[in-house]
C-alpha cells in the first residue's frame, strides 16, 4: 500500500496551497482530485482572469466581510496569510495583475497562470498530483488513515479535506466533504447556495422580463446590510454583483430594498423639469435620467399616467419610492447550478482556528469552502482558500 505523510482531498485553490506548504516542510504529499484538471474554479473565475484576492481585506473588516456562525474563526488564518502574501507569490511567478475596483485583483492574462503556478510549486515541493482519482472511502487506521481511491488505497498520517462545497455541480462539485465530516461525528451548519442570482414569482416576472439584459448601478439592501454595485435584470429575476452579494444574506420570504438611481433624487429632478418639460409624458420625462424601459417600468409600478405637469408632489413622491425604495420579494435562487460558493459547511466549533484540524479527530483537517466560512464577492473566498490551506500546510 502506498504510504504518504499527507493526503489532500481536492486539487482546488485550498488543496493545492496546503499541498505546497506541507511539501515545503519536507512532508510527502499526494493531492487527489476526481477531475481531469486541477483548479477548475480558479480557471473560470473572474471571467477567466481569476479575481485571486482583495487587497482591501484587513483583520479589522474581516468579520464583516465573511459570513459564518462564528465570523471570528477566520481571523487567525487570514491575519497570518494576507492578500499581500499572495500578491508577492503571484509577482514572484511573473504573473501580471491589475485592480478593477473595490480592491479586486485580477490577472492581466488568463487565470490558468495561477493554476500553473500552484501546480509547479506543488511539484517543486515534492508533492504528487493524482487527477481522475476519486475517493471511495476514508477510515481511521491506528493513529493515521487509509484513503481508499479508485486508484488503490493510500495510507496517510494526516488527511486534509479540501473538497469545496456543492456549487456548480457540472464542474464536479459534490458534498463528499460534508459526508466525511459527518462520518467522524462533526457538525454541519446547514448549507445553501450563495453569491447566486435570485428568481421571481411569475406575477413579478411578468413585469420585469421586458427589462431583461438591462444593467445599471444600484444599491441593494437587506436590513442594515447593503451593496452599491451593478444590478442586472434577467429572464428569471435579478443578477449582477449587487444581487450576488446580497444573496448571501437573503432568505426565502425576505424583502429586499433596491435604489435604482442611487446617484440622484428623482423627485427633485422631475420637479425641476416641470417648467421646461411639463407637457411631456411622465415616462418620457423620466427617461432623461434612466433608460426608457426602466422609466416605463417605474411609472407603471407607481400607478401613474399623464404628463409631468399633471403630477402632484405626492405623486412624484410615490414615483420616487418606486425608484429609490423598490421593494422586491424573490421566491428563490438559481441554486447550486450557478452559485459561486456554498454558504454553511463544517461547523467552525469543530475545528482549531490556527491549524484547521478537527478537535476530536487528530490528523484530520478541513480547509476552504467546505468550512462554514463564506466571503463576499470580489476575491475574498480565494483569499480564505489560500489562508486556510496555508494554515493547515504548516502543521499537517
Amino acid at each position: 500500500m502506498e504510504q504518504r505523510d499527507v493526503v489532500i482531498l481536492g486539487a482546488g485553490a485550498a488543496g493545492l496551497m496546503a499541498g505546497i506548504e506541507a511539501g515545503r516542510r519536507g512532508r510527502s504529499v499526494t493531492v487527489l482530485d476526481h477531475a481531469r484538471s486541477p483548479g477548475e474554479k480558479i480557471r473560470i473565475s473572474g471571467g477567466g482572469r481569476c479575481n485571486f484576492t482583495n487587497r482591501l481585506l484587513t483583520r479589522q473588516n474581516a468579520t464583516a466581510r465573511f459570513l459564518s456562525r462564528n465570523p471570528r474563526f477566520a481571523l487567525s488564518a487570514l491575519s497570518r496569510y494576507t492578500p499581500a502574501d499572495f500578491i508577492a507569490r503571484v509577482e514572484g511567478a511573473g504573473i501580471a495583475w491589475h485592480e478593477k475596483h473595490l480592491g479586486q485583483l485580477f490577472c492581466d492574462g488568463k487565470a490558468t497562470q495561477i493554476v500553473q503556478m500552484l501546480v509547479e510549486d506543488l511539484h517543486a515541493a515534492g508533492g504528487c498530483l493524482k487527477l481522475e482519482t476519486s475517493v471511495v472511502s476514508l477510515r481511521r487506521d491506528g493513529e493515521g488513515f487509509v484513503v481508499n481511491t479508485t486508484g488503490g488505497p493510500i495510507a496517510a498520517g494526516s488527511v486534509i479535506v479540501a473538497t469545496g462545497g456543492k456549487s456548480i455541480p457540472k464542474m464536479g462539485a459534490t458534498g463528499i466533504g460534508y459526508e466525511i465530516a459527518k462520518q467522524f461525528g462533526l457538525e454541519i451548519v446547514e448549507t445553501r447556495p450563495a453569491l447566486v442570482p435570485l428568481t421571481f414569482a411569475e406575477q413579478d416576472l411578468a413585469r420585469t422580463v421586458p427589462l431583461a439584459g438591462l444593467a445599471r448601478a444600484a444599491r441593494v439592501s437587506h436590513g442594515k446590510i447593503g451593496f452599491d454595485e451593478d444590478l442586472l435584470f434577467t429572464h428569471r429575476g435579478l443578477s449582477g454583483p449587487a444581487i450576488l452579494q446580497i444573496s448571501s444574506y437573503w432568505r426565502e420570504g425576505d424583502t429586499l430594498t433596491i435604489d435604482l438611481m442611487p446617484e440622484g433624487d428623482i423627485s427633485a429632478l422631475l420637479a425641476a423639469q416641470r417648467a421646461e418639460a411639463g407637457k411631456k409624458a411622465l415616462h418620457n420625462a423620466l427617461a432623461r435620467h434612466v433608460p426608457e424601459k426602466l422609466a416605463q417600468f417605474v411609472v407603471a409600478q407607481a400607478g401613474l399616467t399623464g404628463r409631468l405637469a399633471d403630477q402632484s408632489n405626492k405623486a412624484l413622491a410615490r414615483l420616487a419610492d418606486q425608484m429609490h425604495r423598490w421593494q422586491v420579494r424573490p421566491v428563490g435562487s438559481e441554486g447550486y447550478r450557478t452559485a459561486e460558493v456554498t454558504l454553511g459547511g463544517v461547523a467552525t466549533e469543530e475545528l482549531d482556528a490556527k491549524t484547521m484540524e478537527a478537535r476530536r479527530v487528530p490528523g484530520l483537517y478541513f480547509i476552504g469552502e467546505v468550512i462554514d466560512v463564506t466571503g463576499w464577492l470580489g476575491g475574498y473566498n480565494f483569499q480564505w482558500a489560500w489562508a486556510s490551506g496555508w494554515a493547515a500546510g504548516q502543521v499537517a
